[in-house]
């Protein structure tokens, strides 16, 4: 990661460095200068979309990352108020330059954030970020604006045809769902595509109010939408986050289903039509052993990269693959689109199931997660665990008591002063005595250092 851009963007807590004006307009403008580039190699349109989800520091935030880019001689096109994916979609669509969305997604009201997208619907590369970021550093004025500016719903009803052509209506029919909207960017967007392909809609957490976007709803808290499918008798249920580029979905009881599950079920789906390049599938590190093992034992392998949607992007990019995501409910089904899309991946996880004939508890009892132990370490350094003596071997041995069925995994966050230990495994006791054993043992060799 670099010194502004995270995982996923810019992000921080808005009216806060670096969500301020001077700096928002100077990454508009950097950005675009670093883009022109590409512009005029691919002779693409020199305009950029731009989406928001429903925060109430969207608008201030647009006006100064509008007036950077445009200052860099690129036209503004706004979608308003539309997810992530939207965004993604229309840049292909309409061969523009780039996407930006503002938003922090999951996080809570205060916060925001700036990502980008390339002509291809796709996160920037790590070293685009980090030249922009040198261009910032050097910048000591913007000059006036010299592009325009303009409204364009048009690219949201582009984006819901979109959706709704990637799906047959008619396995849709007197289907009764229940969808949480997070008070984010599905809010309307999601309920009008659902309605409009036949089904029964059950809305949560539909207000453009964005001082409530995720508050208790949302991906990260599925309890209300869970409950409400069980007492509409709905045959599913899905929460979107609060950009709706991830989705968690809830079977007929009632019980949750993570990004594994609809992965899970899609590859097995995609297999047996004979469309899983490989017979492989893609999730990061953190997925859970019980899944990995679960499609190993159907034919499906499972590439693991790191924690990051658009290291998953790479990774189905580079080897042909038709299906990955993260447990958090980022899916990316790259036949329709580059980046994770939580109502795509609604419809599509719905659509098989339909097509099934089995109920949505079917896929929840197919296979059981794991056991797992997280653990998180303050530290004051963080010493490369390769020159810690014996530590490796330490963890090697503890993994192999595991007996071939469980995993550790030990890494330094990216974000904090944290050493992070995941043990998983199907022994529960056995998983928590590793975990703890593992945090003893690298304290042990960090003690004094």
């Amino acid at each position: 990661m670099g010194k502004y851009f995270g995982t996923d963007g810019v992000r921080a807590v808005a009216g806060q460095f670096p969500l301020t004006e001077d700096f928002i307009v100077k990454l508009g403008y950097c950005a675009l200068k670093e883009l022109a580039v590409v512009a005029q190699e691919q002779h693409l349109k020199n305009q950029v979309i731009i989406a928001r989800d429903t925060r109430l520091s969207g608008p201030s935030i647009l006006e100064n990352l509008s007036a950077g880019i445009r200052a860099a001689g690129a036209d503004v096109l706004d979608m308003g108020i539309a997810p992530t994916p939207a965004v993604a979609t229309a840049v292909k669509q309409t061969g523009s330059l780039c996407g930006i969305v503002i938003s922090a997604s999951h996080n809570p009201p205060e916060f925001n954030g700036i990502k980008f997208f390339s002509h291809r619907g796709t996160k920037l590369p790590e070293e685009m970020e980090d030249s922009i970021e040198a261009a910032i550093e050097k910048l000591t004025e913007v000059p006036a604006a010299v592009g325009t500016y303009r409204p364009a719903p048009e690219l949201v009803e582009g984006y819901k045809n979109f959706l709704k052509a990637t799906i047959d209506p008619r396995v849709f029919k007197d289907t009764k769902v229940v969808l949480d909207c997070a008070n984010g960017a599905a809010y309307k967007i999601a309920p009008e595509v659902f309605k409009s392909l036949g089904m029964k809609v059950v809305v949560l957490a539909d207000k453009n109010d964005g001082a409530l976007i995720n508050e208790g709803v949302g991906a990260l808290h599925t309890s209300k939408m869970r409950a409400l499918v069980k007492q509409e008798n709905a045959y599913a249920g899905f929460s979107f986050d609060g950009d709706a580029d991830r989705v968690i979905a809830s079977d007929e009881e009632g019980r949750p289903l993570d990004g594994e599950y609809i992965i899970a079920a899609s590859a097995l789906a995609l297999k047996q039509e004979g469309k899983l390049p490989q017979n492989k599938a893609v999730m990061t590190i953190m997925a859970n052993l019980g899944c990995i093992n679960y499609l190993k034992e159907n034919g499906v392998e499972m590439a693991l990269t790191p924690v990051g949607d658009k290291y998953v992007a790479q990774a189905l990019e580079k080897d042909g693959l038709a299906i990955g995501g993260e447990t958090s409910g980022h899916i990316i089904f790259p036949y329709y689109s580059n980046t994770g899309d939580g109502i795509l991946s609604a419809l599509q996880f719905l659509q098989l199931a339909k097509k099934s004939g089995l109920s949505m508890s079917e896929f929840a009892l197919r296979w059981k997660k794991y056991p797992c132990e997280l653990r998180a370490i303050a530290v004051e350094q963080k010493p490369a665990l390769e020159s810690l003596p014996g530590f490796l071997e330490g963890i090697q041995f503890l993994e192999n008591r595991l007996g071939g069925k469980g995993r550790i995994f030990v890494r330094y966050s990216g974000t904090e002063p944290k050493l992070r230990i995941l043990v998983e495994g199907e022994d529960e006791s056995l998983v928590k005595q590793t975990a703890e054993e593992a945090e003893t043992l690298y304290r042990s060799k960090t003690e004094g250092k």
